[in-house]
C-alpha cells in the first residue's frame, strides 16, 4: 500500500505502508538511536510528534512485552529507511507492524531518510501529515500547514496518569525478568508524572526509594501531605510554558523538599525558579548526545529527547548551570546555589542510550540524605 509523508514547507515523501491504515499529524522530529525503538515508541515524551528514525533497518527485533515505557506507545506515525517485517531475536512476541496496527498508528518506509533529516536540520523541526489511508498529496498538503504549532500545546494532560500510584518494580534480570525488591526503599519519593518513563521509576527504585506516582495536576500542598523524603519532576512532551499547573506547583516545593528533574521537569524546575524556556531548531533527540559536568570536566554520552530548552541567563544568581551540550552549547543541567535540588536536561535511565549518567539516581539519594 502506499504512504505520504507531507510537510507544511511544501516537501513530500512518498514510499510504502506499514502499521495502521491510519493518518496522523504532528511534529516531525528525527531521532539518532541506533536501536530501541520499542522504548521510543513507549516514550510518552513524543506525544504529538512523527518520528523519524536515521537507522537505515528498523523491525528486526520485533516488539516484545518488556521494553516499553509506558502502557501504550505515544508517537503519532512512525517514518523509517527499510521496515524487516521478520523479527530475529529471542524476546519478540509481535511484529513492529502488527504492534502499530494494533494501535491504530501509520508507518511509512522506504523514503530517503537521509533527505528527510537534512531538511529538518536546514528548516528546523516541521509539522507534517503521515498517511496510509488517504495519500492524496494535495490534501495532505493542505492539512499539513493546519497542523497546530508545539508551542503553546499542554500535551502533559495527554499523557499524564489518572490517579496516584505506587510503584515497586527495579531492574531486569535475564531470569524472571524485572524484579521488586525484598522490601522497600527507606527514603519516599512523590514523582510528578509529566509523562513518566518507566525506567526513571527503576532507577528510582533500585536506588532505595519507595515511589509514588502521581498526576502532573498534583498540587504543592497534596504533595507536602505525603511528607516525602524527595519529590522527582519527569520527563514529558511539548512546550514547558504550556503547563502552568506545574510551574505553580514546584514553585510551592522549592525549599520544602529536596527536587530532581529531569527533561520537561529540568524545564518545568528552571521556570520555577524565575527562568525562561525557548524552542529548539530540531532538538535533540537519540542516544549519542555528548554533555560536559562543568564541575568536573568530565563528558558523557547521553540519551535525550527534547525541543524546548532553558535559557541560561535568565537564571540570574538563584541558580548555576552545571552542564552543557557540547554540540550546539545548550542548558544540560541546573543546580540552586543554596537549596537541595538539582535538575538534568538528559535522561539518566537510558533506554535507549548509554548508562554513563545513571548515577544521577544516587546522588538524589544523597541530597535527601543530607537535606533533612
Amino acid at each position: 500500500m502506499k504512504a505520504v509523508l507531507a510537510l507544511e514547507d511544501g516537501s513530500l515523501f512518498e514510499g510504502i505502508a506499514f502499521g495502521a491504515e491510519a493518518e496522523a499529524s504532528g511534529e516531525v522530529v528525527f531521532n539518532t538511536s541506533m536501536t530501541g525503538y520499542q522504548e521510543i515508541l513507549t516514550d510518552p515524551s513524543y506525544c504529538g510528534q512523527l518520528v523519524a528514525m536515521t537507522y537505515p533497518e528498523i523491525g528486526n527485533v520485533g516488539v516484545n512485552t518488556e521494553d516499553v515505557e509506558s502502557w501504550r506507545p505515544f508517537v503519532e506515525g512512525f517514518i523509517v529507511k527499510e521496515y524487516w517485517e521478520t523479527p530475529s531475536n529471542w524476546r519478540a512476541r509481535q511484529s513492529l507492524h502488527d504492534y502499530l496496527a494494533a494501535h491504530g498508528i501509520p508507518g511509512i518506509q522506504g523514503i530517503d531518510t537521509r533527505a528527510l533529516v537534512r531538511l529538518l536540520r536546514e528548516k528546523g523541526s516541521l509539522n507534517g501529515v503521515l498517511s496510509t489511508r488517504d495519500p492524496d498529496p494535495k490534501r495532505l498538503l493542505e492539512q499539513a500547514r493546519r497542523v497546530p504549532s508545539m508551542e503553546g500545546q499542554d500535551l502533559v494532560s495527554r499523557v499524564t496518569c489518572a490517579e496516584p500510584y505506587d510503584w515497586h518494580e527495579g531492574k531486569w534480570k535475564l531470569a524472571g525478568g524485572y524484579q521488586r525488591p525484598e522490601r522497600d526503599g527507606e527514603k519516599l519519593v512523590v514523582a510528578y508524572d509529566f509523562g513518566i518513563k518507566r525506567n526513571i521509576l527503576r532507577g528510582l527504585v533500585d536506588s532505595g526509594c519507595r515511589v509514588r506516582v502521581v498526576p502532573g495536576t498534583t498540587t504543592a500542598a497534596d504533595v507536602l501531605a505525603m511528607n516525602p523524603d524527595g519529590i522527582f519532576l519527569s520527563n514529558g512532551p511539548g512546550d514547558p510554558d504550556a503547563v502552568p499547573y506545574a510551574k505553580e506547583a514546584v514553585r510551592g516545593l522549592i525549599g520544602k523538599k529536596p527536587i530532581f528533574g529531569i527533561c520537561l521537569g529540568h524545564q518545568i524546575l528552571g521556570l520555577a525558579l524565575g527562568g525562561r524556556t525557548y524552542k529548539l531548531k530540531f532538538g535533540h533527540h537519540g542516544g549519542n548526545q555528548p554533555v560536559m559536568d562543568l564541575t568536573t570536566q568530565k563528558v558523557e554520552i547521553t540519551a535525550q529527547n527534547h525541543g524546548f530548552a532553558v535559557d541560561a541567563d535568565s537564571l540570574g544568581k538563584v541558580a548555576e548551570v552545571t552542564h552543557v551540550n557540547l554540540n550546539d552549547r545548550t542548558v544540560e543541567g541546573l543546580t540552586h546555589r543554596e537549596l537541595p535540588l538539582f535538575s538534568v536536561q538528559y535522561h539518566p535511565e537510558s533506554s535507549p542510550g548509554p548508562h554513563d549518567a545513571r548515577y544521577l539516581f544516587e546522588r538524589f539519594v544523597r541530597v535527601m540524605e543530607e537535606g533533612k
